[in-house]
Protein backbone atom coordinates (compact mmCIF):
# COMPACT_ATOMS: atom_id res chain seq x y z
CA UNK A 1 0.00 0.00 0.00
CA UNK A 2 1.32 3.57 -1.13
CA UNK A 3 2.26 6.05 1.63
CA UNK A 4 0.38 9.25 1.02
CA UNK A 5 2.46 12.35 0.98
CA UNK A 6 1.60 15.11 3.52
CA UNK A 7 0.99 18.26 1.80
CA UNK A 8 3.05 21.19 3.45
CA UNK A 9 0.54 24.20 3.89
CA UNK A 10 1.60 27.16 1.54
CA UNK A 11 2.03 29.63 4.33
CA UNK A 12 2.63 28.30 7.80
CA UNK A 13 3.46 30.98 11.21
CA UNK A 14 4.41 29.54 14.48
CA UNK A 15 4.51 31.87 17.83
CA UNK A 16 5.34 34.46 15.89
CA UNK A 17 6.78 37.22 17.66
CA UNK A 18 9.22 40.91 17.42
CA UNK A 19 10.10 43.15 19.55
CA UNK A 20 11.50 46.55 18.76
CA UNK A 21 13.46 47.77 21.93
CA UNK A 22 11.44 47.05 25.27
CA UNK A 23 8.15 46.94 23.32
CA UNK A 24 6.61 43.65 21.50
CA UNK A 25 5.05 44.85 17.86
CA UNK A 26 3.70 41.52 17.58
CA UNK A 27 3.18 38.48 20.48
CA UNK A 28 2.23 35.25 19.56
CA UNK A 29 0.79 35.03 15.63
CA UNK A 30 -0.01 32.13 14.25
CA UNK A 31 -1.75 31.14 10.91
CA UNK A 32 -2.08 28.49 8.18
CA UNK A 33 -2.82 29.29 4.29
CA UNK A 34 -2.84 25.53 2.92
CA UNK A 35 -4.81 26.92 -0.88
CA UNK A 36 -4.54 29.83 -3.09
CA UNK A 37 -7.22 32.50 -2.76
CA UNK A 38 -7.17 35.74 -0.80
CA UNK A 39 -6.46 36.23 3.02
CA UNK A 40 -7.32 39.70 4.19
CA UNK A 41 -4.58 40.54 6.63
CA UNK A 42 -6.89 43.33 8.44
CA UNK A 43 -5.84 45.87 11.18
CA UNK A 44 -5.86 49.56 12.51
CA UNK A 45 -2.70 51.42 11.72
CA UNK A 46 -0.01 50.29 14.35
CA UNK A 47 -1.90 46.88 15.34
CA UNK A 48 1.01 44.81 13.44
CA UNK A 49 0.16 44.18 10.43
CA UNK A 50 3.35 45.98 9.01
CA UNK A 51 5.90 44.03 11.37
CA UNK A 52 4.20 40.72 10.48
CA UNK A 53 4.53 40.82 6.78
CA UNK A 54 8.14 42.22 6.94
CA UNK A 55 9.14 39.13 8.62
CA UNK A 56 7.07 37.12 6.50
CA UNK A 57 8.76 38.26 3.41
CA UNK A 58 11.91 37.55 4.92
CA UNK A 59 12.89 41.63 5.26
CA UNK A 60 12.96 41.46 9.11
CA UNK A 61 14.31 38.47 11.51
CA UNK A 62 11.73 37.72 13.67
CA UNK A 63 12.87 37.86 18.06
CA UNK A 64 10.72 34.22 18.55
CA UNK A 65 8.95 31.78 16.35
CA UNK A 66 8.96 30.36 12.51
CA UNK A 67 7.79 31.36 9.64
CA UNK A 68 7.70 28.44 6.84
CA UNK A 69 6.89 28.93 2.97
CA UNK A 70 5.96 25.95 1.31
CA UNK A 71 7.44 24.10 4.09
CA UNK A 72 10.87 25.60 4.00
CA UNK A 73 11.90 27.15 6.80
CA UNK A 74 12.19 31.06 6.23
CA UNK A 75 15.19 31.64 8.61
CA UNK A 76 17.04 28.97 7.87
CA UNK A 77 17.07 28.84 4.23
CA UNK A 78 15.72 32.37 3.22
CA UNK A 79 17.36 32.45 -0.54
CA UNK A 80 14.74 29.18 -1.12
CA UNK A 81 11.77 30.41 0.82
CA UNK A 82 12.03 33.70 -1.15
CA UNK A 83 11.90 32.01 -4.32
CA UNK A 84 7.92 31.35 -3.38
CA UNK A 85 7.20 34.93 -2.51
CA UNK A 86 6.47 37.93 -3.70
CA UNK A 87 5.67 40.91 -2.49
CA UNK A 88 4.14 44.36 -3.44
CA UNK A 89 4.99 46.53 -0.27
CA UNK A 90 2.99 50.03 0.40
CA UNK A 91 5.14 51.96 -1.73
CA UNK A 92 6.05 49.81 -4.77
CA UNK A 93 9.91 49.87 -5.62
CA UNK A 94 9.63 50.96 -9.14
CA UNK A 95 12.68 52.61 -10.74
CA UNK A 96 11.29 55.70 -12.33
CA UNK A 97 13.31 55.93 -14.82
CA UNK A 98 13.50 52.53 -16.61
CA UNK A 99 10.56 51.14 -19.00
CA UNK A 100 8.56 49.02 -17.68
CA UNK A 101 10.39 45.91 -19.78
CA UNK A 102 13.69 47.27 -18.33
CA UNK A 103 12.05 46.72 -14.55
CA UNK A 104 10.20 43.67 -14.58
CA UNK A 105 13.14 42.14 -16.75
CA UNK A 106 15.74 43.15 -13.75
CA UNK A 107 12.93 42.01 -11.15
CA UNK A 108 13.47 38.64 -12.86
CA UNK A 109 17.14 38.18 -12.60
CA UNK A 110 16.75 39.76 -8.89
CA UNK A 111 14.06 36.66 -7.72
CA UNK A 112 17.50 34.25 -9.62
CA UNK A 113 15.51 33.09 -12.79
CA UNK A 114 17.22 31.57 -15.21
CA UNK A 115 18.08 33.81 -18.11
CA UNK A 116 16.04 31.38 -20.68
CA UNK A 117 13.14 31.53 -18.94
CA UNK A 118 12.39 35.58 -18.32
CA UNK A 119 11.27 36.45 -21.50
CA UNK A 120 8.20 33.96 -21.32
CA UNK A 121 7.74 34.95 -17.64
CA UNK A 122 8.24 38.91 -18.55
CA UNK A 123 5.37 38.35 -21.32
CA UNK A 124 2.96 36.37 -19.20
CA UNK A 125 3.25 39.18 -16.24
CA UNK A 126 2.62 41.74 -18.30
CA UNK A 127 -0.53 40.35 -20.25
CA UNK A 128 -1.87 38.99 -16.65
CA UNK A 129 -1.70 42.61 -15.39
CA UNK A 130 -3.03 44.27 -18.38
CA UNK A 131 0.44 46.55 -19.22
CA UNK A 132 1.63 44.58 -22.25
CA UNK A 133 0.78 47.80 -24.83
CA UNK A 134 3.34 50.20 -21.90
CA UNK A 135 6.03 47.77 -22.37
CA UNK A 136 8.22 50.42 -23.87
CA UNK A 137 6.99 53.32 -21.64
CA UNK A 138 9.45 54.85 -18.91
CA UNK A 139 7.42 54.28 -15.63
CA UNK A 140 7.58 57.89 -14.19
CA UNK A 141 4.59 58.14 -17.21
CA UNK A 142 2.28 56.06 -16.19
CA UNK A 143 -0.66 56.91 -13.73
CA UNK A 144 -1.14 55.85 -10.34
CA UNK A 145 -3.47 52.94 -11.66
CA UNK A 146 -0.87 51.78 -14.62
CA UNK A 147 1.99 51.99 -11.33
CA UNK A 148 0.57 49.78 -9.39
CA UNK A 149 -0.12 47.18 -12.22
CA UNK A 150 3.52 47.24 -12.74
CA UNK A 151 4.67 46.52 -9.11
CA UNK A 152 2.14 43.67 -8.76
CA UNK A 153 3.35 42.28 -12.21
CA UNK A 154 7.04 42.39 -10.48
CA UNK A 155 5.24 40.44 -7.67
CA UNK A 156 4.51 37.64 -9.86
CA UNK A 157 6.50 37.30 -12.30
CA UNK A 158 8.96 34.28 -10.90
CA UNK A 159 5.46 32.26 -10.33
CA UNK A 160 5.70 32.50 -6.31
CA UNK A 161 2.96 30.34 -4.37
CA UNK A 162 2.54 33.35 -2.19
CA UNK A 163 2.25 37.03 -3.08
CA UNK A 164 1.61 39.46 -0.25
CA UNK A 165 -0.08 42.94 -1.24
CA UNK A 166 0.20 45.68 1.25
CA UNK A 167 -2.44 48.60 1.07
CA UNK A 168 -2.18 48.10 -2.38
CA UNK A 169 -5.08 49.83 -3.69
CA UNK A 170 -4.11 52.95 -1.21
CA UNK A 171 -4.15 56.38 -3.13
CA UNK A 172 -6.02 54.86 -5.97
CA UNK A 173 -8.95 56.57 -7.75
CA UNK A 174 -12.34 54.75 -7.63
CA UNK A 175 -11.97 53.73 -10.86
CA UNK A 176 -7.95 52.23 -10.81
CA UNK A 177 -9.55 50.61 -6.88
CA UNK A 178 -12.17 48.57 -9.17
CA UNK A 179 -9.80 47.90 -11.93
CA UNK A 180 -7.02 46.24 -9.01
CA UNK A 181 -9.60 44.74 -7.13
CA UNK A 182 -10.54 42.70 -10.22
CA UNK A 183 -6.41 41.85 -10.97
CA UNK A 184 -5.80 40.79 -7.73
CA UNK A 185 -8.81 38.27 -7.46
CA UNK A 186 -7.57 36.74 -11.16
CA UNK A 187 -4.29 36.65 -9.24
CA UNK A 188 -5.44 34.87 -6.28
CA UNK A 189 -7.05 31.96 -8.66
CA UNK A 190 -3.20 30.53 -9.30
CA UNK A 191 -1.85 32.25 -5.95
CA UNK A 192 -2.18 32.20 -2.14
CA UNK A 193 -2.47 36.05 -1.42
CA UNK A 194 -2.48 37.93 1.62
CA UNK A 195 -4.04 41.46 1.47
CA UNK A 196 -3.49 43.77 4.35
CA UNK A 197 -5.28 46.96 4.72
CA UNK A 198 -6.75 48.96 7.51
CA UNK A 199 -10.15 49.25 5.75
CA UNK A 200 -13.06 46.71 6.54
CA UNK A 201 -15.01 47.07 3.31
CA UNK A 202 -11.83 46.25 0.62
CA UNK A 203 -11.77 42.70 2.84
CA UNK A 204 -15.34 42.23 2.39
CA UNK A 205 -15.11 42.98 -1.69
CA UNK A 206 -12.13 40.61 -2.08
CA UNK A 207 -11.01 38.11 0.96
CA UNK A 208 -12.05 34.69 1.01
CA UNK A 209 -10.28 34.32 5.07
CA UNK A 210 -9.53 37.17 7.30
CA UNK A 211 -7.13 37.39 9.70
CA UNK A 212 -7.57 40.21 12.51
CA UNK A 213 -4.84 41.98 14.20
CA UNK A 214 -5.02 44.49 16.86
CA UNK A 215 -2.23 45.07 19.91
CA UNK A 216 0.00 42.69 18.01
CA UNK A 217 -2.18 40.13 18.25
CA UNK A 218 -4.30 38.23 16.34
CA UNK A 219 -7.97 38.59 17.69
CA UNK A 220 -10.10 37.43 14.87
CA UNK A 221 -9.40 34.03 12.71
CA UNK A 222 -11.75 32.77 10.41
CA UNK A 223 -13.94 33.25 6.99
CA UNK A 224 -15.22 36.30 6.07
CA UNK A 225 -18.95 34.72 6.07
CA UNK A 226 -18.12 34.03 9.65
CA UNK A 227 -16.98 37.35 10.43
CA UNK A 228 -19.70 38.98 8.51
CA UNK A 229 -22.24 37.40 10.87
CA UNK A 230 -20.54 38.61 13.48
CA UNK A 231 -20.77 42.21 12.71
CA UNK A 232 -24.39 41.76 11.98
CA UNK A 233 -26.27 44.69 13.11
CA UNK A 234 -27.81 45.06 16.64
CA UNK A 235 -28.64 48.50 16.48
CA UNK A 236 -31.88 50.53 14.27
CA UNK A 237 -32.01 54.50 14.51
CA UNK A 238 -35.53 55.31 13.84
CA UNK A 239 -37.27 58.86 13.20
CA UNK A 240 -40.78 58.91 14.70
CA UNK A 241 -43.29 62.11 14.32
CA UNK A 242 -45.62 60.90 17.35
CA UNK A 243 -43.02 58.31 19.08
CA UNK A 244 -44.51 56.04 22.06
CA UNK A 245 -43.51 55.62 25.27
CA UNK A 246 -40.12 53.56 25.67
CA UNK A 247 -42.35 50.84 27.46
CA UNK A 248 -44.17 50.29 23.80
CA UNK A 249 -41.44 50.17 22.23
CA UNK A 250 -40.03 47.32 24.34
CA UNK A 251 -43.03 45.67 23.43
CA UNK A 252 -41.68 44.52 19.99
CA UNK A 253 -40.25 40.99 19.43
CA UNK A 254 -36.63 41.40 19.44
CA UNK A 255 -36.16 44.49 20.97
CA UNK A 256 -34.04 44.66 23.90
CA UNK A 257 -33.61 48.71 24.79
CA UNK A 258 -34.85 51.76 23.52
CA UNK A 259 -32.79 55.21 23.79
CA UNK A 260 -33.95 58.53 22.80
CA UNK A 261 -31.51 60.96 21.37
CA UNK A 262 -33.93 63.66 20.75
CA UNK A 263 -37.83 63.94 21.02
CA UNK A 264 -38.14 61.95 17.62
CA UNK A 265 -35.24 59.74 17.15
CA UNK A 266 -34.70 56.77 18.86
CA UNK A 267 -31.76 53.89 18.85
CA UNK A 268 -33.66 50.74 19.33
CA UNK A 269 -31.63 47.72 20.12
CA UNK A 270 -32.08 44.06 19.35
CA UNK A 271 -31.49 40.48 19.68
CA UNK A 272 -30.22 38.19 16.98
CA UNK A 273 -34.04 39.21 14.85
CA UNK A 274 -33.14 39.78 11.80
CA UNK A 275 -36.97 41.00 10.89
CA UNK A 276 -36.86 43.50 13.45
CA UNK A 277 -37.19 46.21 11.17
CA UNK A 278 -40.44 45.11 9.70
CA UNK A 279 -41.54 44.49 13.08
CA UNK A 280 -41.13 48.74 13.87
CA UNK A 281 -42.78 49.59 10.64
CA UNK A 282 -45.68 46.89 11.58
CA UNK A 283 -45.87 48.58 14.97
CA UNK A 284 -45.60 51.90 13.74
CA UNK A 285 -48.37 51.47 11.33
CA UNK A 286 -50.88 49.83 13.75
CA UNK A 287 -49.48 52.69 16.29
CA UNK A 288 -49.97 55.78 14.67
CA UNK A 289 -46.37 56.32 14.84
CA UNK A 290 -45.78 57.95 11.99
CA UNK A 291 -42.17 56.31 11.11
CA UNK A 292 -40.62 58.67 9.05
CA UNK A 293 -36.73 56.95 8.83
CA UNK A 294 -35.09 53.51 9.83
CA UNK A 295 -31.65 52.61 9.48
CA UNK A 296 -30.05 49.18 10.83
CA UNK A 297 -26.91 50.11 12.24
CA UNK A 298 -23.34 48.32 12.08
CA UNK A 299 -20.17 48.54 14.04
CA UNK A 300 -17.25 50.38 13.38
CA UNK A 301 -14.59 49.52 13.08
CA UNK A 302 -12.90 50.60 16.16
CA UNK A 303 -15.78 48.90 18.63
CA UNK A 304 -15.26 45.53 16.67
CA UNK A 305 -11.28 45.86 17.63
CA UNK A 306 -12.11 46.55 21.07
CA UNK A 307 -14.66 43.87 21.51
CA UNK A 308 -12.62 41.25 19.68
CA UNK A 309 -9.66 42.10 21.81
CA UNK A 310 -11.58 42.39 24.76
CA UNK A 311 -12.74 38.89 24.26
CA UNK A 312 -9.67 37.57 23.57
CA UNK A 313 -8.04 39.24 26.53
CA UNK A 314 -10.81 37.27 28.96
CA UNK A 315 -9.72 34.15 27.52
CA UNK A 316 -6.43 34.41 28.98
Amino acid sequence: MQEQTVQEPIVRIEHLSHRYSNNWAIRDINMVINQTGIVGLLGSNGAGKSTTMNILCGVLNQTEGSVYIDGIDLRKEPERAKQQIGFLPQTPPLYMDFTVDEYLTNCAYLRSMEKPDVPAALEEAKERCGITHFSKRLIRNLSGGYRQRVGIAQAIIHHPKLVVLDEPTNGLDPNQIIEVRSLIKEIATAHAVIFSTHILSEVQVLCRDIQMIEGGRIVFSDTMDAFNNYVAPHTVLAFMEEPPAVEELLKIEGVVNADFLTERQVRLYFSGERTVAEKIIAASIQGGWRLQEINLEKSSLDEIFAELSNKKGSKK
